[in-house]
């Protein structure tokens, strides 16, 4: 592989201190007279906040352990139990980790109580019911009807009544009322991180990018986790100076940028490290996913009411739209970053983010004249990944870009 030296992100040292301390409350509630609440990653956040519970996203765990390369140990502790190996990997990490014990934080946090979001998949339903019994405590299931072309007046009352059993739930969790002023200061802050995220990602449309997907996929953690609290909006500030830093000098996350291509779905969290080498060698970048951009919501309007806001913006996130939606998208996306082509991971885990890749394959290709590939793999589960056959794919795939460039 050709040398292309990797510039490293200043800011990361930060989100390493504040990702150790969120991780630290969570193992340890009862020190900060806290409550823990399993959450999906799609899952409404804020209220929680605004009631005084800690979110812990066991996908995020998932990811976790997928890139300390310690899923398959725990997907495998699930599968002696009887669990497929067919489900998704995240929730046989999870179940794996609990019944173990294992993982880089050791034993997960006990849930007082989860809450459980289909919004991203259907597995998450069983997985948390399965989590629910074994730890014996309540789950509330928040339903969100999937949006197959527009988002529908009745879609918004149903997802809005969802929103108001959401908060009855809390109150007998947290045995205290909804406080709609601490509520509004959640949102406001949600609403502040997701605007500097939205401009976070937006800044590899310069030429050349200050930031890689690679690195958004890491520095996501807190978009996710941390929404809604101070801690993601001083971050994100932070990590929003570096990378306008980097646009006034010029300075790309990489010396050489002469390929510009766009990911789609879930990063292949235990092989992140060398595909970016593979791709970096031949002067190729990664400027834009589909995945980070989920947690970029349509903006909030404060102005308007709060729980309308909310349901609009969890029922349409990116797994919960229809193949139009995502062929839109990710020609937008193309367009957008001045993209040469664009790689999917057909992920063996993720159904509802990997059934509809070849319609959007051909699509965007025929909409945008832009190659794509399609490599194979698992989000954290290694032992569905041939890395040397990835790699040759990938180098095929390369010339193809420059030639079409």
């Amino acid at each position: 592989m050709q040398n292309n030296p990797y510039r490293e992100i200043k800011s990361t040292a930060a989100y390493r201190r504040l990702m150790t301390a969120y991780y630290f409350m969570v193992k340890h509630p009862g020190w900060f007279g806290k409550k823990v609440a399993w959450i999906t990653s799609g899952g409404p956040v804020e209220h929680l906040y605004a009631m005084g519970a800690l979110p812990f996203y066991p996908e995020n765990y998932g990811a976790m352990c997928g890139a300390f390369r310690m899923s398959p140990s725990l997907c495998e502790a699930a599968e002696h139990k009887g669990y497929s190996h067919d489900l998704c990997s995240y929730a046989l990490t999870d179940i794996g980790s609990s019944i173990t014990g294992k993982g880089p934080l050791g034993k997960l946090p006990r849930p007082d109580f989860l809450v459980c979001g289909n919004n991203i998949c259907g597995t998450v339903i069983k997985w948390y019911e399965i989590q629910a019994r074994a730890f014996n405590v309540p789950v509330f299931f928040f339903d969100t009807p999937f949006i197959y072309d527009e988002f529908h007046k009745h879609t918004m009352n149903y997802v809005h009544n969802q929103m108001k059993e959401y908060i009855a739930f809390l109150e007998k969790q947290m045995k205290r009322r909804f406080s709609e002023r601490r509520f509004r200061e959640a949102c406001v802050r949600s609403s502040e991180a997701i605007t500097l995220w939205k401009e976070i990602l937006a800044m590899p449309r310069q030429h050349p990018a200050p930031l890689a997907a690679f690195d958004a996929f890491i520095h996501m953690a807190p978009i996710v986790t941390l929404r809604g609290t101070t801690w993601a909006v001083r971050y994100y500030k932070k990590l929003k100076r570096e990378m306008e830093e980097r646009v006034r000098k010029g300075m790309g996350a990489f010396a050489r940028e002469e390929i510009r291509l766009i990911w789609d779905n879930i990063p292949i969290w235990y092989d992140i490290r060398n595909l970016s080498k593979i791709l970096s060698s031949q002067g190729a970048v990664l400027v834009a996913d589909t995945y980070t951009s989920a947690w970029a919501m349509d903006q909030v309007d404060l102005d308007q009411p709060l729980m309308d806001g909310l349901a609009r913006a969890y029922a349409t996130i990116h797994l919960n739209r229809g193949l139009d939606y995502k062929i839109r998208k990710m020609a937008s996306l193309i367009e957008m970053y001045g993209a040469h082509g664009f790689i999917m991971h057909a992920n063996r885990s993720c159904k509802p983010y990997s059934l509809s890749q070849l319609d959007l394959k051909r699509e965007v290709t025929r909409l945008t004249g832009k190659p794509g590939l399609m490599i194979e793999a698992d989000h954290t589960d290694s032992r569905s990944y041939a890395p040397k056959q990835v790699e040759r794919e990938i180098e095929l795939f390369l010339e193809i870009a420059r030639t079409k460039k």
